[in-house]
């Protein structure tokens, strides 16, 4: 009878975590626990929300082959790799979000982006931001890093150096936000 029971707490167990592990949801916002990149399959590693003077602007999730604490693997690795991030708030527009992403690349701790590669990136940036909109940075080895907006790919820049500076604005020694970092990297 004990091992009846003892079955049965695993099983319950185990569907609690097979439901979990189907999405993850942060301020309303729910993330799958799998992302597809240049048709591999990256898992969930963690996720947090971004907010500045008590406002929450959106949250964002970090997908890796293999889950990983260690910022510096995740930002170096020349792996598959995606941050995808839905905004949550009217107030980030689409001035703010590019001069937000410049910031980010001044204090980069890793790679280099060079002031060209910048200039392209944030020019993929065209149209109006708005509360809902869905942005994924996603990196693919050989290929570049692509920015995709609501489904739409706006375009890529190749090179591991620009991947590096580009995923330590939120990775990296001076994050864009201390506490979303963490959360990305599953520390929460």
């Amino acid at each position: 009878m004990k091992n009846l029971g003892l079955l049965f707490i695993c099983f319950i167990g185990f569907s609690f975590a097979s439901v979990h592990a189907q999405k993850r949801t942060v301020a309303g916002v729910t993330f799958p626990a799998k992302a597809t990149v240049n048709g591999k399959t990256l898992l969930y590693n963690g996720s947090g929300l971004r907010e500045k003077y008590t406002f929450d602007l959106y949250v964002a999730a970090l997908y890796l082959k293999r889950p990983s604490m260690d910022a510096s693997k995740v930002i170096n690795g020349d792996a598959e790799i995606a941050i995808h991030l839905e905004l949550v708030s009217n107030k980030v527009t689409r001035d703010k979000f590019v001069e937000t992403v410049k910031d980010g690349f001044k204090k980069a701790s890793h790679g280099k982006a060079t002031e060209a590669e910048i200039k392209k990136f944030m020019g993929f940036f065209k149209g109006e931001f708005k509360d809902g909109d869905k942005i994924h940075i996603e990196y693919t080895p050989g290929k570049g890093t692509s920015a995709i907006k609501n489904g739409k790919t706006l375009g890529t820049v190749s090179g591991l150096a620009f991947k590096k500076a580009i995923f330590s604005i939120w990775l990296g020694t001076s994050p864009a936000d201390k506490g979303l970092k963490k959360g990305m990297l599953g520390k929460v």
